[in-house]
């Protein structure tokens, strides 16, 4: 660790110290950052028996600027340490912030891999074509908490001639074949790519192929990532440029999957890009597989370059991450699950047979369980003015106030059978028919009050504790 880096981590512990966790609208079991900005979730991987849960982080404003990578570890996903910031910008190239990334395990050290982001300053650059350096470097450890030396594998004269200077967001995995990795790409024709590589080593990359659309699908692919489950191929990235089509990418920018038929690095097919979520926030998601096998995914609940309002920016604080979510592949599409041990936190429940409309009692963070016969409409009125709503074939999830500049969105889904909403002080996720679809907000309610309406239906609340978290050095 160079005096650089020694510095800005002992500045980030004094103004992490000066911050008051049990400010308005902060967040009872989702993660946020101490202070400053948080965004895209990075190096999401289980070391040595610990989930390590790593962030762009810019601990010095409330906005996005000189991002570090912030990190929480958990055995448990209840009770987590806050550990110091794992990567700084302390290199010339990585010198203008340490961009998105993902983790590897090899032989007992724990590998970073991330974009280093340089802008040069002056006339005649347009940071898309000139002027802007998108490096892919490496870090490691053999603790999972202090990394050392950083190592340049790929700057932008070794990514292909045809693409810009935006190539970054690298996702190394292994497997028997050696390691391979993808990085998300703008082409100078203003077509998003991915770019496959494969090593020997995890430090010589050599690329291997480009996996794209037959037609052009936004300008940029930012966040890509590659897994098998359940016997399907996903190929999983954050397109920017999308025009919104009806209820479909009504976002400024989406977060989704392909499903790939044929070979990574060979001839392929992809399947129609279906969406994650449906919410107004939810962004730069990345997946993992946890020693169990199971693949869990965690994104940002947030949205680059939107003119929706955060009002716990008043806190010196702003953004926060997505409960985890297992996935699976069924039907052809991803269903996610809040991971099952979210369950402890359960507290006070409370059920209900529903026919007509019911009230549960105020609390400030809750999860509810519905059972629903999947023709009749439904209703949930929750935080004042939100609500969500499911009747002839359509879901909406409606907000006023509350949503900050929010208002509605919409898909359709056949049936509704089940839903299941996790409510905290400032956000909401919404999960439907066991992970099938999923809207996922922020807002900030006028009050705790909980009404469904409907012909029949089961409903079960419990009331949520506050997960745990600790800072290096407490007991």
């Amino acid at each position: 660790m160079n005096v650089r880096t020694k510095n800005l981590i002992c500045a980030c512990r004094r103004l992490e110290e000066t911050t008051s966790p049990a400010q308005k609208w902060r967040p009872q079991f989702h993660l946020s950052p101490p202070t400053g900005w948080m965004n895209d979730p990075n190096g999401l991987c289980q070391f040595r028996g610990s989930h390590h849960i790593f962030f762009q982080y810019s601990p010095f404003d409330v906005q996005t600027g000189l991002n570090y990578w912030g990190h929480f570890e958990t055995a448990d996903f209840v009770h987590y340490q806050y550990h110091q910031p794992a990567l700084c910008s302390d290199e010339q190239f990585d010198c203008h912030g340490v961009y998105s990334g993902s983790a590897l395990e090899n032989d007992g050290v724990l590998y970073l891999f991330y974009t280093g982001n340089v802008k040069k300053t002056g006339d005649g650059y347009d940071y898309v074509n000139n002027g802007r350096e998108h490096n892919t470097i490496r870090a490691c450890s053999r603790d999972g908490v202090n990394f050392g030396e950083k190592t340049l594998l790929l700057s932008n004269s070794d990514y292909p001639g045809n693409v810009t200077c935006h190539v970054r967001d690298p996702k190394v995995w292994k497997d028997a074949a050696g390691g391979h990795m993808v990085l998300g790409a703008r082409r100078r024709d203003d077509v998003g790519e991915v770019l496959v590589y494969r090593s020997g080593d995890l430090l010589h990359w050599t690329l291997a192929s480009t996996i794209t659309t037959p037609e052009p699908f936004g300008f940029m692919w930012e966040c890509p990532d590659f897994f098998r489950l359940d016997g399907a191929q996903v190929l999983s990235f954050s397109p920017q440029g999308v025009e919104a089509q009806d209820w479909k990418y009504e976002n400024i920018y989406q977060s989704g999957y392909c499903l790939l038929d044929g070979a990574l690095e060979g001839d392929y097919t992809l399947s129609e890009f279906q969406e994650y979520d449906h919410g107004f926030d939810f962004y730069a998601p990345q997946t993992y597989e946890d020693e169990s096998g199971r693949r869990i995914l965690i994104g940002w609940m947030g949205m680059p370059d939107s003119d929706y309002a955060y009002p716990e920016k008043e806190y010196q604080w702003t953004q926060m991450l997505t409960i985890p979510r297992e996935l699976h592949v069924r039907n052809g599409r991803v269903y996610q699950q809040p991971v099952a041990e979210l369950r402890t936190l359960r507290r006070t429940a409370a059920h209900q047979t529903v026919a007509g409309t019911a009230a549960f009692p105020a609390a400030p963070a809750w999860e509810l369980e519905v059972q629903c016969s999947g023709a009749a409409p439904l209703e949930i009125r929750f935080g004042g003015d939100a609500r969500f709503r499911w009747a002839d074939g359509m879901c909406r999830l409606e907000l006023g106030k509350s949503g900050c500049g929010r208002t509605l969105r919409r898909m359709p889904l056949e049936t509704l059978e089940q839903v299941q909403i996790f409510r905290d002080a400032s956000s909401v996720e919404i999960f439907l028919n066991g992970g099938e679809a999923v809207f996922s907000t922020r807002f900030y309610p006028a009050d705790d009050r909980l009404e469904i309406t409907a012909a029949q239906a089961e409903a079960t609340r419990w009331t949520l504790a506050a997960m745990e978290i600790r800072k290096d050095g407490e007991s």
